[in-house]
């Protein structure tokens, strides 16, 4: 082919001539996977990490890769426009656009196979990193690229952007780490791409049909653009603006797998991938070295180089305050050197001593004003990088800043002129008055993250942003830079690439996009042919969101919904499959609208008055609800979402006027009201449980309630806790510590009272005087959790009546429930945010370990010797922590084993709800259980919450969870910590392991729970 006959790509906007509702059918009767065209699908898929939205036209997930190619065989039929889509955290605005969107995440997911000989693995695009490593680690290999976002980028998504990551200062771009792809083009071309010897290159420019024609036009495009590919492509190692046309060159062995890397969707489809691995580290050292200024930290990257580290970051002070601020990686930020800004320095080696070795080169070569510390411990090291990878999520959202957003994120320049770009882009901010933005990034290639305060919801803002990036662009081009050195081009700066490439290599680009995708249906608008950077905008001048009046304050949000509905930055850690406990039900799913994130995006569109919304009912609408139905309340995402979205919250409000003057959900009113029919069951409580111990009986009874055929009604002690207080005659003993109010909480008071005496003998012990409110009381957990929250705020205006005398003294209130503490520690104050003993109790409110260290720190518990596995609650990982109880365990000689394996899968009401039993055990199989199911016969199982419990108890364990009271009260008496409850196990039996096969299982029936409007084939 003649190069000056290669095609352009025809301009055609996304949906023109595109018939959704055919389109639809076609899919659903061809494709075997889950077609959605429904409005809440839509708004899922919306935007991505970007500022960019563009509503797609529908949602295909298939179940295999030849489910894919028959999706895009539809597509075509119809004209659609695609696009191909991995994690969806893009930066640049590629992984939304009004298309068909292919997610891959859900099914086609398999490493296909290994071969440890040559270190190459063949995977399906929709593998998650981290997913990927874990399987390779049992052969020692693991891939090379990591970005931050390895807990949920997948391998398609990284080719897609050509992803970096702090660890391609050893390994490279994933450009250099392919052997092979196959690739499907929009015409349907399939075929495995890589690597052309001449001879190989000679037969496939010679050969008939569209392969040879490809070839042919890529090889036409080679001759004709390589002068201008090597004259003004960047010689740097964090080029990935542009399409890789260097990788035909002659001296990259014309490599078509690299040539389609990084092209962001819009050349080709991903089916497989075959890639090159490394061996797993054996050993490694990180140094962090301190310095005065971030600039002065760049002028040093060349002489740390000169040590071959295997990573090499950079982290201004800017960053560490945000953390600070923000209460991300406490402990991490404590062990950083004296300074204001800090590289991090991976080395990496074959054993202890040589990784040592070249830590104290490093160190002894460092100039003497530049402070550090060290170490070559996993745990430290993780903890550090997590300070590194948390860049994204700290710089977004910092309390009493202005928003920051993407727009400039991630530019390349030289390695030795790092320093002084630096200095230029911080005089850029001051000229365009955006003050000190944090920079960050992978400085041993020179590549600066940054999040700038533009204003995107004005005129005049829009145009000071644009004019900004413009200048920027030119800035880094004066270097020798690229517009991108790791998140890709798409809409951010599609329209700014002529400014690095100038216009011939522009016209290159188009036309390899003309020659594999002459239709322009691949992707569109993003690289070449691109939308301007400052339309699609997801907030824009003409966004005027609507602001419903609200029950929560919502402080944190200048008090407006909308705000808080717009915090999800995209970056999708809710969609990690470990660590942490965000978010279950997409763990236990795989759904995009089961995430933090896919629920965030609905309540955005909920909020948004643009015309073309697919969320058009405000609080009544059925696509929200049904998103949120899966939601546990469990409030992991309020501390483990980068930008502290709080979905429990959210559902809790959006429960509230989405039924108000509606009926409700039977288990609103049963559950919803679980302290007054705890109340009312407490006159009868022998009666109602043998009752609900005939199988008859109980199924009328869960019917009635909404309740999950599957549970057991629990039992009722036949003495509450209060009750037992008032025959016990009330407080007693010493009070050189002073009071304290236990709270009876109604899990506590009505369910497990043993844990109630336990905590006041455990108080009196260690020098308390212990009282009990002497009238009934509640946090009102149970109706905000069911959003209720007329009545939640009712009860704790009589809560705080019955208290305010001690709050006012002072006396602290410890909790023994964690769901009931955490409303006085968080919910309370946004319910009723104008009474000032609401803050009192906020701040008075204590867990049993906390009051221990902070009031009675000279007081040795109780020695209990013995090991213990220990399931954190998780409203008390979100807002209290979980060091007091590690230091109290420590103290009482309790081996702990505090298990990071998510949510218990109950969370309150949740579990118990009709419809959701098969997802809250698909989350309890995914940790929980089979740890409790391993622990030996010796060793103690613990969980504070009652869900907790009661989800380990209903489980066929045959283990009772203890509270942290209830063993320190045994240790005083010098027993064994055993369970007094009715039904409780006297023995610790040990069950046969029941196997994945259990956990797949429920995660199977788990995903089931979709609409009915989502159709399978």
């Amino acid at each position: 082919m003649d190069p000056v006959d290669l095609p352009l790509p025809v301009v055609r906007r996304p949906r023109e001539g595109t018939d959704a509702g055919a389109l639809e059918r076609d899919l659903r009767s061809r494709v075997d996977g889950e077609v959605r065209f429904d409005a809440g699908t839509r708004a899922a898929y919306s935007t991505d990490g970007s500022n960019y939205r563009q509503v797609p036209i529908g949602v295909v997930v298939p179940r295999t890769v030849e489910a894919a190619r028959e999706a895009v065989a539809v597509c075509r039929d119809h004209g659609a426009p695609l696009l191909s889509r991995g994690g969806g955290t893009s930066l640049a605005g590629e992984c939304c656009n009004t298309a068909v969107v292919l997610d891959w995440t859900k099914y086609c997911n398999r490493l296909v196979s290994v071969d440890t000989h040559n270190r190459r693995c063949v995977v399906e695009p929709g593998i998650v990193l981290d997913d990927l490593n874990r399987q390779l680690a049992e052969h020692g290999l693991m891939y090379g690229p990591k970005p931050a976002t390895h807990p949920n980028c997948t391998i398609g998504g990284m080719i897609g952007n050509n992803s970096c990551g702090s660890t391609a200062q050893a390994y490279g771009k994933v450009v250099d780490n392919l052997h092979r792809l196959e690739v499907l083009t929009y015409d349907g071309v399939r075929m495995w791409v890589g690597r052309t010897d001449d001879g190989e290159l000679r037969r496939l420019t010679a050969a008939d049909g569209r392969v040879g024609e490809l070839y042919r036009g890529m090889t036409a495009v080679r001759d004709r653009y390589a002068g201008l590919v090597r004259e003004r492509y960047p010689d740097i190692p964090r080029r990935v603006s542009g399409y890789n046309l260097d990788s035909l060159l002659p001296e990259h062995g014309f490599d078509v797998a690299g040539l389609l890397t990084g092209s962001e969707s819009t050349l080709v489809t991903v089916l497989h991938a075959e890639l090159e691995l490394v061996p797993v580290p054996k050993h490694s050292a990180l140094v962090v070295l301190g310095y005065e200024d971030i600039c002065q930290a760049a002028d040093h990257v060349p002489a740390v180089l000169r040590h071959e580290p295997a990573a090499l970051e950079g982290v201004d002070h800017q960053l560490i305050h945000f953390e600070q601020k923000k209460h991300l990686n406490p402990d991490a930020l404590k062990e950083l050197p004296e300074g204001r800004a800090y590289l991090l320095v991976q080395l990496n080696g074959d054993t202890r001593e040589e990784v040592e070795e070249q830590a104290r080169a490093l160190i002894d070569a460092k100039p003497e004003d530049v402070g550090h510390t060290w170490y070559d411990d996993p745990q430290h090291i993780g903890e550090l990088w997590r300070v590194r990878e948390s860049g994204l999520g700290a710089t977004a959202h910092v309390p009493g800043k202005p928003d920051t957003w993407e727009g400039w994120e991630d530019s390349a320049v030289p390695v030795p002129r790092l320093g002084d770009y630096l200095r230029d882009l911080k005089r850029l901010y001051e000229e365009f008055d955006y003050g000190h933005p944090s920079v960050y990034g992978h400085f041993g290639h020179g590549c600066v993250h940054t999040r700038i305060p533009f204003d995107l919801e004005s005129e005049e803002g829009i145009a000071r942003m644009r004019a900004f990036v413009e200048k920027a662009a030119d800035l880094v081009v004066s270097y020798g830079g690229s517009l991108s050195g790791e998140h890709g081009d798409g809409q951010s700066r599609g329209e700014l690439l002529v400014r690095m490439f100038g216009p011939e290599l522009i016209e290159g680009f188009e036309r390899l996009k003309g020659l594999f995708d002459p239709g322009n249906r691949m992707n569109p608008g993003k690289i070449v042919v691109p939308y301007r950077l400052d339309e699609n905008l997801r907030l824009g001048a003409d966004y005027l969101p609507w602001e419903p009046e609200t029950v929560f304050s919502y402080p944190h949000d200048d008090g407006k919904f909308s705000r808080a509905a717009a915090r999800c930055v995209g970056v999708g850690k809710c969609r990690s499959l470990e660590g942490g406990v965000m978010c279950p039900s997409y763990r236990a799913t795989r759904e995009e609208e089961h995430s933090t994130r896919g629920r965030a995006r609905l309540l955005f569109e909920m909020v948004n008055n643009d015309g073309d919304s697919p969320v058009t009912d405000g609080w009544r609408s059925g696509e929200v609800r049904d998103a949120l139905d899966l939601c546990l309340a469990c409030k992991g995402c309020k501390t483990d979402c980068p930008a502290n979205v709080d979905m429990a919250t959210y559902k809790a409000e959006f429960l509230h006027h989405h039924y108000k003057g509606r009926l409700r959900p039977l288990a609103h009113y049963s559950m919803g009201w679980l302290p007054a029919v705890a109340r009312a069951v407490a006159l009868a409580p022998r009666t109602v449980n043998a009752l609900t111990s005939v199988p008859w009986v109980a199924r009328a009874a869960k019917a009635l309630g909404g309740v999950a055929p599957e549970r057991d009604v629990p039992v009722f002690a036949e003495q509450r806790f209060t009750d037992w207080w008032r025959e016990r005659g009330g407080p007693r003993g010493d009070e050189h510590r002073g009071e304290v109010v236990v709270w009876p909480d109604t899990f506590t008071d009505h369910f497990h009272p043993a844990i109630g005496r336990a905590a006041v003998e455990v108080l009196e012990a260690a020098g308390f005087r212990v009282k009990v409110p002497d009238r009934a009381v509640c946090c009102g957990l149970t109706w905000i959790s069911t959003g209720q929250l007329g009545v939640a705020q009712r009860v704790l205006r009589h809560t705080l009546d019955v208290l305010r005398e001690d709050l006012r003294r002072g006396t602290p209130v410890v909790g023994l429930e964690p769901s009931c503490t955490a409303v006085f520690r968080a919910d309370a104050v946004e319910l009723l945010p104008k009474d000032p003993d609401v803050e009192r109790l906020r701040v008075q409110t204590r867990t049993l370990a906390e009051l221990l260290l902070e009031r009675a720190g000279d007081w040795r518990p109780p020695r209990v010797d013995a090991r213990a596995v220990v399931q954190r609650h998780c409203h008390q990982y979100a807002v209290m922590g979980f060091d007091a109880d590690r230091e109290i365990l420590a103290r009482a000689g309790v081996d702990a084993d505090v298990l990071d394996a998510g949510c218990c899968g109950l969370a309150g009401n949740f579990g118990f709800e009709k419809g959701h039993y098969d997802v809250s055990m698909a989350c309890a199989e995914a940790g929980l259980l089979p740890a409790v199911r391993q622990a030996d016969d010796s060793t103690l199982v613990l969980a504070d919450g009652f869900s907790c419990r009661t989800q380990v108890d209903q489980a066929g364990t045959g283990r009772t969870p203890l509270h942290l009271a209830e063993v320190l009260a045994a240790g005083l008496h010098g027993k064994e910590p055993v369970a007094d409850r009715p039904g409780a196990p006297r023995r610790r039996a040990l069950l046969p392991l029941a196997g994945a096969g259990a956990a797949l299982l429920a995660a199977a029936l788990g995903a089931r729970r979709v609409r009915a409007t989502r159709t399978t084939h």
